[in-house]
């Protein structure tokens, strides 16, 4: 019986040794083939800013292309940090399969509106991160004028977000100029006139208002003899002919 029990254990002993050598064997082998493709997929199914070719040039290892490296030297981290370094990619990651495929998973950043200023052109995310303008790509977000320093931004986006959020003013609202009185303009894809909205107050009841007021003029098309709407007044819109 002890014999029986003792030949157990030894038995159990081989075969995790022999699973271990195994596991290790084909670890071993696996670290040391090469990387021999690179797949590149985008959050959206395709990139606007960025190309595959683009992403290829980001993966560079030991000053070379990661392809015919081996596996085992191939530091992700580093890798995926440097990728996070291109100003259009808001979030990367990397992975490698048993084939020899490092895969990479990039979701870029998504303008919300293209600022301009007295010396500079750019975008700015949902985060209010700076993005670079491109030759692969524009934008159609709301130009926004009138914003020369970051203090402006950060009161500008608060107005950014509602539109963003909001399915008409998206499609509505083209542009907004802040003026030195630090009350706001805004210009329109409907007709020839400007919207007056005035300080950042009452937002989500200044949109009220203008939708309101939307809905009858849109309806009896009046709207285009109007050269301003002006709703930065509490209980009321006056419209400018």
């Amino acid at each position: 019986m002890k014999l029986k029990r003792i030949l157990k254990y030894v038995f159990l002993l081989i075969l995790l040794g022999s699973l271990g050598f195994l596991y290790g064997f084909s670890n071993a082998r696996n670290s040391q083939k090469e990387i021999n493709k690179v797949s590149v997929q985008f959050d959206l199914g395709e990139g606007y800013f960025l190309t595959q070719s683009m992403v290829n040039k980001l993966l560079i290892q030991n000053n070379q292309r990661v392809q015919k490296q081996a596996k085992s030297v191939i530091d992700l981290y580093q890798l995926e940090k440097k990728v996070l370094e291109n100003p259009y990619i808001e979030k990367a990651s990397l992975f490698m399969t048993i084939d020899g495929t490092l895969n990479t998973q990039i979701k870029e950043r998504q303008p919300i509106a293209r600022i301009i200023t007295s010396n500079s052109s750019y975008y700015i995310d949902s985060q209010a991160v700076k993005v670079p303008l491109s030759g692969n790509y524009s934008a159609r977000v709301p130009l926004v004028t009138g914003v020369e320093n970051d203090k402006d931004l950060v009161e500008v986006k608060k107005l950014l977000d509602k539109i963003v959020n909001d399915e008409f003013l998206q499609k509505e609202i083209i542009g907004i100029h802040l003026k030195a009185t630090k009350e706001y303009m805004m210009t329109v894809r409907s007709g020839n006139y400007e919207i007056e909205f005035g300080k950042l107050t009452e937002i989500d009841h200044k949109i009220k208002k203008l939708k309101a007021f939307y809905s009858k003029v849109f309806l009896d098309s009046t709207i285009h003899s109007y050269k301003t709407i002006n709703i930065k007044y509490h209980n009321q819109v006056v419209g400018v002919k």
